[in-house]
């Protein structure tokens, strides 16, 4: 990423939250070109519809990269360990600054700018972590965050007077008040609550990462899908899914036919599809039958038809709906 006689261009990593949109205008404001990149991974809760709203309102081309096997390995065995609950976010961010640098390599960018806020973020946004981050990343000096910069060491990008480091800012901490009042100053509205755009920060969702883990061992795009849909049971070491609406049983039906997984669904009434992870005997299935009842419109009291199907095998058990005591006994 060297310069030359043109104008200076940085490449902007956006997730569309607001800081990383004032970082954006900070930078467009110092009459530099811009790029950014917006990074999608299975667990992110983004819109992408925000992040075109604001390509299109900045004037400037958003690269998209998704992040998939490489992130699903990270999170099953992370270096630098997790934060809060199942989010490597040392390790992804170590993985996006890589990723970033061989972008700008790509596109002729001089440097690396993101929206971080010193000590935002007690896991990845201590000051040491940035450094371990650019070091591991090949960026050492080459990040500039112009909402913190004053309160950092001098990155190359201020050295060589491609900004002007009295126009950036030195914000720290949690509170948010400066960015708000930049944000009006800006002229940027609707911008999202900063509550996170990461599910394995979510005290449930990391609970069954974590159990998916503890039994596999690792992560595939299929997991990671799963893990995302329905009510996650375990029964005798087997994981059972069941659907919690309509959009839910289209999707796992879906799945269950596409990889021939083992479901089931209750003959005469509505009710879930239910889909057996893995290799189930006549007792997880039997076990699964009866959640899928309790969870349909049928008879809790008397046992009732259950469709089981399996490729081209096919199956039907009478079951009673199982216990609500009993399933809690099985939830994960």
């Amino acid at each position: 990423m060297e310069s030359d006689k043109r104008k200076p261009k940085a490449l902007v990593l956006l997730s569309g939250g607001l800081d990383s949109l004032l970082a954006t205008k900070i930078i467009l404001d110092q009459d530099i070109d811009v790029e950014a990149v917006h990074f999608v991974t299975p667990f992110c809760r983004c819109s992408c519809g925000s992040i075109s709203k604001f390509s299109k309102e900045f004037g400037i081309k958003v690269h998209g990269i998704f992040l998939g096997q490489e992130f699903l390995d990270i999170i099953a065995n992370p270096r630098y360990g997790y934060g809060s609950q199942m989010n490597p976010c040392v390790d992804c961010r170590i993985l996006m600054f890589r990723k970033a640098k061989e972008l700008a390599e790509e596109i002729g960018a001089d440097f690396i700018v993101t929206g971080e806020v010193l000590d935002e973020r007690p896991f990845s946004q201590r000051l040491r972590a940035m450094q371990l981050i650019e070091e591991e990343a090949g960026l050492k000096g080459k990040v500039l965050r112009p909402l913190s910069a004053k309160l950092l060491y001098l990155t190359e990008a201020e050295k060589k007077s491609w900004v002007n480091r009295e126009r950036l800012f030195a914000i720290r901490g949690r509170r948010r008040t400066q960015q708000i009042e930049l944000a009006a100053k800006y002229g940027i509205k609707d911008y999202p609550n900063p509550s996170g755009g990461c599910l394995l920060t979510d005290p449930a969702f990391a609970h069954k990462v974590r159990d998916h883990l503890k039994h596999e061992g690792k992560l595939t795009i299929k997991d990671a899908i799963l893990l995302m849909i329905g009510r996650h049971f375990r029964i005798n070491g087997v994981k059972v899914i069941v659907g919690r609406n309509k959009n839910e049983n289209d999707r796992l039906l879906t799945i269950a036919e596409q990889y021939q997984m083992p479901h089931l669904t209750v003959k005469d009434y509505k009710g879930p599809i239910t889909l057996i992870v893995g290799e189930g005997d006549p007792g997880i299935i039997e076990k699964a039958a009866a959640i899928t009842v309790r969870y349909s419109d049928a008879p809790k009291s008397t046992p009732v038809s259950v469709l089981y199907k399996h490729a081209e095998e096919r199956g039907e058990i009478a079951v009673a709906s199982m216990g609500d005591e009993q399933i809690k006994h099985f939830r994960i």
